[in-house]
């Protein structure tokens, strides 16, 4: 049997037989990577050529789709990240560091999707007693969740058409391969094809697939990029090593949005949903201590409460330090230069400390005035009032501009027991108009600096 070297990219799959610098497929540089392939084993992926599949056209109009598509996964906050519920057939990547809680939250799915059907939970990394005592830890003991210890494709297909489960779990896609294929497990040709044969499984025979994926380094699923590509919907378990909450957030979802989140808390008898999300990231309040200021910002439909804490001290460097976490560190230097400019405070010789309490990172502009009312109350050491909300956009000169979804941000801010919020002055002004709001009080302004002045003065 002869081999043959080939030349795979890890981002889009393009083949080619001599190492390349960049990708013609996606113009990536140095993404290829070298295989082994056998001559006389080595096929093209696709469902027609492995499966003897032909398919036939048909009218849209003539095609019915059942109400009861959605799936419940028995949680709140994983059913708005998947935009509803599972949908059935459909195939599913979970990624996430390793101990981050992706196989003790999909264990938990099996026990609720159980009352649905047959859940078979394949893994190629633990053996029977391991996942057993998971299962015993998290109180799991439906009988219709098979378990199957094997890594070898052929032989997966051939208990799923055995035992005939609605649901399949594969733990993880890395460790899986196809015995047609010479290559090692996860390798590119191994993953594409593993991956085509699993939806495949899924979309023929109405089977929701969920796969489990490790990460890299840089926190994206290892392996080829068209792995993503290829599976229906992308959720990536976030958290930091310090925190017990975890954040799924969707990267792709070909059945709803990509913007929403979920929460947890990792705890001894499993995941736990966190329904008052503000609660988690707002710490006590201290009208002592300056340098401090709240944010109302969205992540998806959801509306959150969050802390935005500022120090500023003198630097004793040439070049002064900006450390930003949870915001972008290019957002923060353009605060710096507007209030700079437009406010006249010297924070040139200052060290400028961000960060985000909770560990969440904030991607939306609505973050800019809270940041900048933290720099300046470190800055002059005054305290900002605790139950005073910021919300706006700061324009390169100065202004304050509005922000999207403001009375949805504003109900809950009054939900939560804060009295005060200040943005921008039309946005508040057309909001007075449309909301009846009783227990709250706002402020409209136009520039940073009559904030500072109205707030800190």
């Amino acid at each position: 049997m002869k081999n043959t070297t080939t030349f795979f990219c890890k981002e889009c799959g393009y083949e080619s037989a001599k190492w390349l610098g960049k990708c013609p497929g996606c113009n990536n540089w140095n993404s290829f990577v070298e295989e082994r392939i056998s001559k006389s084993t080595k096929h093209t992926v696709g469902f027609k050529d492995s499966h003897n599949f032909k398919a036939s056209a048909k009218k849209l109009t003539d095609i019915t789709v059942s109400d009861k598509l959605r799936i419940d996964t028995g949680f709140e906050e994983l059913n708005r990240v998947f935009g509803g519920g599972m949908v059935e057939g459909s195939l599913t990547l979970f990624g996430g560091e390793p101990g981050i809680g992706k196989s003790t939250l999909i264990m938990q799915m099996c026990g609720n999707l159980a009352r649905y059907g047959k859940v078979l939970y394949i893994s190629g990394e633990e053996s029977e007693s391991q996942v057993k005592l998971r299962c015993d830890r998290l109180k799991i003991k439906e009988e219709n969740i098979l378990f199957l210890s094997e890594t070898n494709i052929s032989n997966i297909e051939e208990q799923v058409k055995i035992n005939e489960p609605k649901f399949c779990i594969v733990d993880s896609i890395q460790t899986m391969y196809d015995e047609e294929i010479s290559s090692v497990s996860g390798s590119v040709s191994q993953v594409k094809e593993v991956t085509a044969r699993l939806m495949y499984m899924a979309k023929q025979n109405g089977i929701t697939v969920i796969v489990i994926g490790h990460v890299t380094k840089d926190g994206v699923i290892a392996g080829p990029r068209i792995l993503e590509h290829m599976v229906d919907v992308v959720l990536y378990i976030e958290g930091e090593r310090f925190f017990s909450h975890r954040i799924i957030r969707g990267v792709k979802n070909r059945f709803g949005s990509t913007n929403e989140i979920g929460i947890f808390d990792m705890q001894d008898k499993g995941m736990v949903e966190i329904k008052n999300i503000s609660e988690l990231f707002l710490s006590e309040s201290n009208d002592k201590l300056s340098g401090n200021a709240l944010v109302a910002t969205l992540e998806g439909t959801s509306t959150i409460l969050l802390e935005v804490q500022a120090l500023t001290s003198h630097s004793y460097y040439n070049m002064p330090r900006r450390v930003a976490n949870g915001i972008d560190l290019n957002r923060l230097n353009m605060i710096l230069a507007v209030l700079e400019k437009r406010c006249n405070i010297n924070l040139g010789s200052q060290d400028i400390y961000i960060n985000v309490i909770g560990g969440i990172k904030i991607d939306e502009p609505a973050v800019d005035l809270a940041v900048a009312m933290s720099i300046v109350s470190s800055y002059r050491n005054k305290v900002v009032n605790s139950k005073t909300v910021f919300i706006g956009e700061i324009g390169l000169t100065g202004e304050i501009r509005s922000v999207n979804s403001i009375e949805k941000r504003v109900k809950e801010i009054e939900k939560m027991g804060y009295d005060t919020v200040i943005g921008a002055k039309k946005q508040i002004d057309l909001l007075k108009e449309t909301l009846k709001l009783s227990n709250i009080k706002t402020i409209g302004v136009e520039t940073i600096d009559k904030v500072i002045e109205y707030v800190l003065n």
